[in-house]
Order: C-alpha cells, then sequence, then structure tokens
C-alpha cells in the first residue's frame, strides 16, 4: 500500500465522522413531600380544580342565556361581567400596595428581599415577585396576588417581629416560600381565579379547593425552609409573642383524637387547613394533608417522630424499637 495520500487515507478510506456524546438531558427535580427536590402540588387540587372550572363554565353559559331571554337578576349580572369585576379587583389591589405599601429592596426590609429572591430561585421561577409589607395592625397575615402579567407577595409587618436576624428568620421564610409558592404554582393566574369565580357559592367545593392550594404552598414553604413550619404555625396558633410556649408537636397530635360532626363542618368550610391537622400534615411528611376527613391515628402504639425526624431501623442485636434520626 505505497503512493496513497496520508491525508486522504488509503484506497477505500471513508472518513469517519468525529465522536459526538450525546446532549445531557436537563436534570428535572422529582417532585415530592420532603424538603429536598421540588415541591409536590396536593393530590385533590387539580380534580377539584377541574370540578369548578367545570361548574362556573356552566353558569357562566346559564347567565347569558338568562340574559338573552330578558332575565336581569343581580346574580346574573355578577356571573355575566365577572371577568370585568376580576380584573379590576386585582387591578386594585395591585396599585394599593404600589402607592401604601414598603416595597421590598436590598435597603428595605433587606432580609425579606433576601428570602423573596431565593424562594424564586428554590421554585425555578423565571421571574422574581414584586414584594410589599404593609402595617399589620396586629395580624399576622400575608397573602400572593397579581395583575396583568405581574405577581407580588404582600407581608404584613407584624411578621418580621418573628422574622429578621435577632428572632426567628426561619419562620419569616417558611411563610414567604408559602406566599411565592402560590405564585409557582399558578394559584394567582387571572384565568384560573376567573375559573374559580363560582367558588364562593359553592362553600364545601371552593373552600376545599383552596384548602389543597394552601397545602399545596405549605408544600413549597416547606422545600424553602423546612426548619421554618413549626414557628410558623405556633405563631398562627399563639400569636407573635407566645408563639414560644406553643407545642407543635402537642397541637399536631391532637388532629386524629379532635372528632366529630362539627369538627368536619368545620374543615369543611374553611378556607385554609385547620391548624391541627395543617400542623400534621407539617410533620407527617409521607402524604398529602388531609382535605376531608381527619389524619388516621397511628397504626402500631409507637409515639410519632418528632418534627424533623424520620424512621430508621437500628443495628441488628438492637431489637426491633424504632429509632427516629433528625434529618
Amino acid at each position: 500500500m505505497s503512493g496513497w495520500n496520508p491525508q486522504v487515507g488509503p484506497p477505500g478510506w471513508v472518513v469517519q465522522p468525529g465522536y459526538s456524546p450525546p446532549q445531557i438531558p436537563p436534570h428535572q427535580q422529582t417532585r415530592g413531600l420532603s424538603p429536598f427536590g421540588m415541591p409536590a402540588r396536593h393530590s385533590w387540587e387539580i380534580p377539584l380544580l377541574v370540578v369548578m372550572v367545570v361548574l362556573t363554565v356552566l353558569a357562566y353559559m346559564f347567565a347569558l342565556l338568562l340574559l338573552l331571554t330578558g332575565s336581569l337578576d343581580q346574580y346574573v349580572l355578577l356571573l355575566v361581567f365577572a371577568p370585568l369585576l376580576l380584573w379590576i379587583g386585582r387591578g386594585m389591589t395591585y396599585s394599593t400596595q404600589r402607592v401604601n405599601g414598603v416595597k421590598m429592596s436590598p435597603t428595605q426590609f433587606p432580609e425579606g428581599y433576601r428570602m423573596v429572591q431565593e424562594a424564586a430561585a428554590r421554585f425555578g421561577m423565571q421571574t422574581v415577585p414584586d414584594a410589599y409589607v404593609v402595617l399589620g395592625n396586629g395580624q399576622i397575615n400575608a397573602f400572593a396576588s397579581g395583575h396583568g402579567f405581574r405577581r407580588f407577595v404582600v407581608v404584613y409587618s407584624d411578621l418580621f417581629e418573628i422574622g429578621g436576624a435577632a428572632r426567628q428568620p426561619d419562620a419569616l421564610a417558611f411563610i414567604i416560600g408559602h406566599e411565592v409558592g402560590h405564585i409557582a404554582a399558578g394559584h394567582v393566574s387571572y384565568w384560573r381565579q376567573l375559573g374559580m369565580f363560582l367558588g364562593p357559592f359553592l362553600p364545601i367545593i371552593g373552600n376545599s379547593l383552596i384548602r389543597a392550594q394552601e397545602y399545596t404552598a405549605d408544600n413549597h414553604g416547606y422545600c424553602n425552609r423546612h426548619v421554618g413550619a413549626p414557628t410558623a404555625m405556633q405563631t398562627l396558633a399563639g400569636g407573635k409573642y407566645l408563639n414560644t410556649i406553643v407545642g407543635f408537636d402537642e397541637m399536631a397530635d391532637r388532629a386524629p383524637q379532635e372528632k366529630g360532626f362539627f369538627v368536619w363542618i368545620v374543615n369543611a368550610m374553611s378556607s385554609h387547613p385547620v391548624l391541627t391537622w395543617r400542623m400534621w400534615a407539617l410533620r407527617d411528611r409521607r402524604k398529602h394533608g388531609q382535605l376531608f376527613l381527619r389524619p388516621a391515628p397511628p397504626q402500631s402504639a409507637q409515639p410519632p417522630a418528632p418534627y424533623g425526624g424520620y424512621p430508621q431501623s437500628p443495628p441488628s442485636g438492637y431489637g426491633s424499637t424504632t429509632t427516629y434520626f433528625p434529618q
């Protein structure tokens, strides 16, 4: 084989394409109830949302039919003009925060500003929502909303008295993660809220859907700062001054114990999970929080795991007693 060009190769040689490794697929974090990975959506949220949207669409079409036939009723007009009324209400809410609230920034409430940035990054959001602080007058509250393509979080000033570097910043981070989670999960979308417009007129279904959304937001807050969940719940139960003497585990333990028809009614008519059930769900991360029936007591006589613990089998020779190790 003499006389062939080394740059071309011997006769019959075919230039082989260079090696190109396959593209690495983007890493998709699993969704679950642990503080790792991405937060899971409550299992009842989407089914209840579908039911609510279908009922709202049917009611809207029926209202249009009544309007065309000349029936002018206040409820008919309310449903027909629901898109406009919702748009005006969202715009007014957003403008109220813009002109009265203190906008979080690196120089105003920098701790809260950083927590909002971290929560948005934790949930993979492309745009960080605005955040405002408003006068609380003793109220412990926060909410998320939007208008157009803008999304924002509002935190009542009293919540910063449990937050900040000097006291319980983890509780504030959990609450901010909860509110940013509402935005990340799409709960403040105009079209979603329009589809849920009939919710106040259907208290059982509407409130159940809202409770499912709150559990979803709690999952986001738990993923953002799970160590702040107990203090946040203690503050909701006992206030910003007495939260330290509220027993988180003691209240959670009462969830399967408090029973009765009126307990069921109180939960069914509530827009948020009742506190004992909510604390139980934040402690027991094996399954989603209960919407309709109280949490089932443990099957064994062993006490439940303390907050932040998980069961682990002991080494051989130590018997079968379940021990709990902190995460």
